[in-house]
């Protein structure tokens, strides 16, 4: 399929869509720089969610903040969502931060009425001065300002995925380290026979053949940039101590001329997969795609706090959950709405959020309302807006079934949840794409073109959308 038919199919899908939401990473492979892009939105009749691949674009040069942002920019441009995107979800690199710190849409903001106070302090200074006299300017130093608003990017948010990896790791560790040094010892005693067992065991055909005779499932190896691989080999270990006796893992270790684990190491994993198994819960919902929204990004760190009975989750998410929109995110989720916490200060933040919306959305129909009388016209906003408050509290106080077909008894209720649940809060969908990539683009085909790569890579990620648009065509010429 050529490429601009591929286009002009995803861009015609995306143009009866209000609300989308991105994300972004970079990757590197073969001696080249890649910046992907994936988009998702909610369908406002079914409420599913669907994504399609945007880009997989190669990035020239230093990969600096403004050079990502007028790529992420050109992208969104040329399928026509720039003004669609609700939020941007990327992990914690620097330059990302920095490039939608500076030309974000919260930056944007700020720059805006920054350059709104400067002219109003402009047009009062100049009236002080005679109309005669006149203040050279240097232009140049002017057109070099970074004035923020060169690039217009959506409003970002953090992977939640890599606050939680350190939280089980970094956090982790301080806690386990300051309570006493024995912890520590034994931590890295177990975690160094693991590692020696994973690699023994990952290398060679006889190790590979004796774990599976004795121990009847075989080691996990885990993953340096996924930490839940780190948690599922541990628990496999764990579990095959548990199912087939300490003897199986023994008669490894001495094939393989490796220190046997003694009951304080084999303890201590225990107790580690059993206290790191919501961590792992939590990362497997929240990297999900076709389910998830943006709402549970708050109810899973309080969740979680409470099992760990930790502070790292405060401390990673001590910002966003503060953040009002996202308090709203997960009040608009019938499954959810007031009873993820307890905390009254948090819920009030994000119902005033939610009527604050509301109330702009009641401006947005009245001025749509132009064609009525001036008498009419006044007073019109008075029923709707009595209409839309109470909504908000019939939503609330509903006892129907928690699911998402509820949001279809309020009309305003859904189509804020619509605008604020858009987004996703991990990147792992973009992290999908360059595992698809990284099929395609292997040692054999090192020569492939970028373009060609891209074209590939796309054609198969978004094959159901091709396959559903050509397959409505043929319907509608048979009748």
């Amino acid at each position: 399929m050529h490429k601009n038919t591929r286009s002009c199919i995803i861009i015609k899908k995306l143009s009866a869509v209000n609300y989308v939401a991105t994300t972004t990473d970079c990757w590197s492979a073969r001696q080249r720089s890649y910046l992907g892009v994936t988009c998702h939105w909610i369908d406002n009749t079914s409420l599913e969610r669907h994504s399609a691949a945007l880009a997989c674009r190669p990035v020239k040069g230093s990969h600096t903040f403004d050079v990502r942002a007028a790529a992420l920019e050109e992208i969104h441009s040329e399928y026509h969502i720039r003004e669609k995107v609700t939020m941007a979800t990327t992990d914690s690199g620097s330059n990302f931060l920095k490039a939608f710190r500076l030309y974000g849409e919260e930056k944007k903001e700020e720059a805006i009425n920054v350059q709104e106070e400067s002219d109003s302090t402009l047009d009062d200074a100049t009236e002080d001065q005679s109309e005669s006299e006149v203040e050279c300017q240097d232009v140049s130093a002017i057109l070099d300002d970074n004035t923020g608003l060169e690039y217009q990017l959506p409003r970002h948010q953090k992977c939640a995925c890599h606050l939680l990896n350190l939280i089980s790791t970094v956090d982790a560790t301080a806690a386990g380290g300051a309570a006493n040094e024995t912890y520590k010892r034994l931590s890295r005693s177990a975690f160094a026979k693991c590692h020696a067992l994973w690699n023994k065991t990952s290398r060679s055909t006889m190790a590979h053949e004796t774990v599976e005779r004795e121990c009847k499932l075989l080691f996990l190896r885990p993953n340096q940039t996924r930490w839940s691989s780190l948690f599922l080999a541990v628990e496999r270990i764990v579990r095959i101590h548990r199912e087939q006796g300490e003897q199986a893992i023994r008669n490894v270790c001495t094939a393989l001329k490796i220190k046997m684990f003694n009951p304080a190491e084999i303890g201590f994993l225990v107790e580690y997969a059993a206290v790191m198994k919501p961590v792992a819960m939590v990362l497997n919902i929240l990297q999900g795609e076709s389910s998830v929204h943006m709402g549970l990004l708050l109810p899973t760190p309080y969740q979680l706090r409470d099992k760990l009975k930790s502070k790292g989750s405060r401390k990673r998410f001590g910002d966003v959950m503060k953040e009002p929109e996202l308090i709203a995110a997960a009040i608009l989720l019938p499954r959810f709405r007031t009873s993820w916490t307890t905390e009254e200060n948090i819920l009030n933040a994000g119902l005033d959020y939610i009527r604050n919306h509301l109330n702009t959305d009641l401006d947005d129909v009245t001025s749509a309302n132009s064609g009525l009388s001036d008498e009419d016209d006044f007073f019109a906003s008075m029923e709707l807006g009595k209409s839309q408050v109470g909504e908000l509290e019939r939503y609330l106080s509903c006892l129907s079934p928690a699911g998402m077909d509820l949001l279809h008894t309020f009309p305003h209720i859904k189509k804020l949840s619509l605008k604020v649940n858009t987004g996703l809060p991990a990147s792992a969908a973009c992290e999908r794409l360059f595992s698809h990539a990284g099929l395609l683009f292997t040692a054999k085909r090192s020569q492939l073109h970028s373009k060609n790569l891209e074209s590939q890579l796309l054609l198969k990620l978004n094959s159901d959308i091709t396959e559903r648009f050509f397959g409505e065509i043929v319907c509608f010429c048979m009748f």
